[in-house]
Formats: structure tokens, sequence, C-alpha cells
């Protein structure tokens, strides 16, 4: 490639989990402590990086596809330099480079901090990968946290040991790690500081976080809620997402102790079936897994539940894939996750036998949301005449209108004066499958 011009602006597009959406972020910040800044809404970038996840179907073609669709039609002059991070920059590495000449850098999830660098090669005409997967380095070189919202992500732990069997994620992110409990108090603070009222703290094994507090003590997800939640200023806490297997008694209690922890809790079961659990790897069944939901709801009667599931796993048959609708009957989510099974190269179950026909997989899947979007709309419903606090994240669609979301992480949206990072006290009057109308009664901010 030949030297070019240092960018002036960039644009990152994450797709995927809540953690790409931290690491866009902070791949962001990066950019800017060079000087760049963001391309104004509409207009082209001369740099664009696209953050990419693996979990989705086909995810590496629709990564081509935007490569595609930023280049054609332009000059080499005129095309923006493009960057391809994360998960499919990890599996796929050399061969991005091989098929898309106009990638000028490939970095996976852990060493985007070494960005800058390989940008500054960018620019004097080299293309460069970056795949390794060091120990947690990259955040000890990463900026410190200037982004100013109400909401903000906090990723604690990375990578995953489970080795479910259709997932790519111990390949691409590695093995579980956790971040120092002093780190972590660190970043919350300059995230409060910069007007956050709300923290998310991510994982892609969230509760497997295990650390030493400020005096040497074991600690695990728990503990470090609790510590959280006695910053000044932070008034909501959540995270995501967690397993079964790393539930252990002091973050259920959490929930039951700690007012600033929200009462909601995504815990994934994929299937309701236990054959199916054990060819995936998962280390639970479906009697474990709701003795577990009962815990929480014992502590904390009224969570909001939530769930991901794969319909289609390779053997999956008809009365397997009853046992799951039977699972939702029974716990009846708020809110839950449903995708059809796709096969990752290098997975093992890519190589099962019986792989399931996408028809059925269709059908299935459509059956399985019908009844989430029930149960949906259902908790949305049991929800109007509560009062709750809104913490308001984004103004509406109409003049006068804000949206923002309630301690179950609904979707709630009022007609009144307000801003951006307000609490408001809300009573809910009105609901649909994805959101609820409230009036305001008061301000907490008042």
């Amino acid at each position: 490639m030949k030297p070019t011009t240092p960018p002036k602006t960039y644009r990152v597009k994450s797709f995927g989990c809540q953690m790409n959406v931290y690491d866009g972020e902070r791949m962001g910040e990066l950019l800017a402590e060079k000087g760049i800044t963001p391309a104004p809404e509409g207009e082209d970038a001369d740099l664009v990086v696209l953050n990419t996840c693996h979990i989705r179907e086909k995810a590496a073609e629709k990564i081509y596809s935007d490569i595609g669709r930023l280049t054609k039609g332009k000059t080499q002059e005129k095309a923006p330099m493009i960057a391809v991070a994360g998960c499919v920059a990890q599996a796929e590495g050399e061969e991005i480079m091989t098929r898309a000449p106009a990638v000028s850098m490939v970095v996976g999830p852990q060493a985007y901090h070494r960005l800058p660098e390989m940008l500054d090669r960018a620019v004097k005409g080299e293309r460069a990968t970056d795949t390794d997967m060091p120990a947690i380095a990259k955040f000890d070189s990463l900026p410190k946290r200037k982004r100013r919202s109400p909401t903000a992500f906090l990723t604690v732990q990375e990578g995953c040991d489970k080795f479910c069997t259709y997932c790519v994620v111990p390949y691409t992110r590695g093995a579980e790690i956790s971040r120092p409990y002093s780190d972590l108090l660190d970043e919350a603070r300059k995230l409060i500081e910069a007007g956050a009222r709300e923290i998310t703290l991510l994982g892609q094994n969230v509760n497997a976080w295990r650390g030493e507090d400020d005096k040497g003590r074991v600690a695990g997800l728990g503990q470090l809620i609790h510590a959280l939640a006695k910053l000044d200023g932070l008034e909501r806490i959540r995270y995501t997402t967690s397993h079964p297997n790393d539930m252990d008694d002091a973050l259920i209690a959490a929930h039951g102790e700690v007012e600033q922890l929200m009462p909601y809790l995504h815990l994934p079961v994929q299937s309701g079936n236990d054959r199916v659990l054990k060819a995936m790897n998962r280390s639970h069944n479906a009697e474990s897994y709701l003795k577990l939901l009962e815990r929480f709801r014992d502590v904390r009667p009224d969570i909001a539940l939530s769930g991901d599931f794969i319909v289609g796993f390779p053997g999956e048959t008809e009365a397997e894939f009853e046992d799951t609708l039977s699972i939702v009957d029974e716990v009846r989510y708020a809110q839950a996750y449903s995708f059809k099974y796709s096969p990752r190269p290098g997975t093992p179950a890519a190589s099962m036998d019986n792989q399931i026909a996408k028809e059925v997989m269709d059908e299935r899947l459509q059956r399985l949301q019908e009844r989430i979007n029930r149960d949906q709309l259902a908790f949305n419903a049991a929800s109007v005449g509560k009062s709750c606090k809104v913490l308001v994240e984004r103004k509406g669609k109409h003049e006068g209108q804000w949206l923002g979301k309630s301690p179950w992480l609904q979707s709630v949206w009022f007609n009144d004066e307000a801003a951006i990072g307000d609490m408001v006290e809300c009573d809910l009057v009105e609901a649909g499958g994805n959101s609820l109308m409230g009036v305001v009664k008061s301000r907490a901010d008042a």
C-alpha cells in the first residue's frame, strides 16, 4: 500500500455483544488521544474500524460485504482507511489481509491497545496484523476514561474456559482472566466523575471474576458489587453475561443486600433438555438451572429474568425442543434472546452428525419467539400501576419525549421536561411488547 495522509476523522462500527461496545468505545478513546475526531453523523470518515463479532451466522462474510460497501466506486485516495478488529479479526487473521486488500489493519480483541502503533505503520504504507493474546495487558495501556454518559460499561473479566461445543469465544477471546480489584474501582470512579449514574459490569462469564480486595482477601463478583455500591454517585449496578456454573452464595445474596444492584438477571440456559445440554458441554441441567433461579427469586422476589436459547442444535429432536418450550413456560422470562444454531469452524458441534435442516430451525425459532414475546408483554403489562425511577438516557422521536430504563431494564418513555442523566419517578400507565409509557410523578434529583 502507498503511504497516505494521517486520518483526521474516524468511525467505529461495533457488532454483537456489549463487550464489543465497550471495546469500540475504548478504541475511539485511543484514536482521540492521537487527535483524531469522530466523523460527524452522515459524513464519511477517514478511518473506519469494523469491530466484529463471530457469534452471528456468516459473520465473516458480512464483514467482507461491509468492506466492499466502504470501497465501492472509490479510488484508493478517496476510500477510507479500514481496520478490522474484534473476534472475526482474531479468527480470520491473515485470511482477511489476503481476501481484502483494502484493509490496512487487522487487530484482535486482546491487542487493540496497539492500534495507534499499527495506524502509524499504515500511514507509512505498511499493512499490519496483530492477533496476540497477552494476559490483560491492554487495560494498562488504555487512556483514562473520559466518556460522558449517564450509563457506562465496565469490563471486569474476559475470556472463557467453559468450551461449550457450539462457541468460538475460548478461541477468539482466550482463557478466563480477571482485571484487578483496585483497577476496577479506579475506572468506576472515573466513569462516575464523567457523569455515569449506572454502570454495567461486563464479561464473557462476568461472574467468573475473582480478585483480591484492598485487604488481601479473595473476592468474587458479589464482593466487588458491594465495594462499587459504596462509591459516591453510583446509583445503579448491573452485570452481564453470567454463567450458571459460576454463581455463588455471595452474588446471590448481593441481590437482596445491595440497593444499587438492579433487580435484573441475565442467565443463559440455551436448552431445556438435559441430553442437548450435555452435548453442548453446558455444566448445568434443567433442574439445577431452575433451582438456581428460585434462589434469586427468594432473595429478590421482583427480579426480572432473562436468558439465551439456541434452537436446532445438532441432533435436537422435536421432543427435546418441546423441553425448551416447557422451561420458557415455567420461568416466564421478562425478556430473552433466541438464535438458530449455526456451525462455527473449529468448534466440536460443527462436525457433529444430524445437523438440523434450516426449515426445521426456522419453524422452531418462530414458536419459541412467540412464547418469549408473550411473556415479555405479560411482564410489562404486570408493571402497569407501579411507580419506579427511570434513568433518562436519550430524547425520543417526538418533541418533548424522553426515553430511559426502569430498574427491570424496560424501556420507558414519557412526555415532560427532562434532561439526559435525570432520574425521574414515573407512574407506569401503559404497556407494549417493547416499552412502557410513564407519567412523571416526581424528580428524584429535586
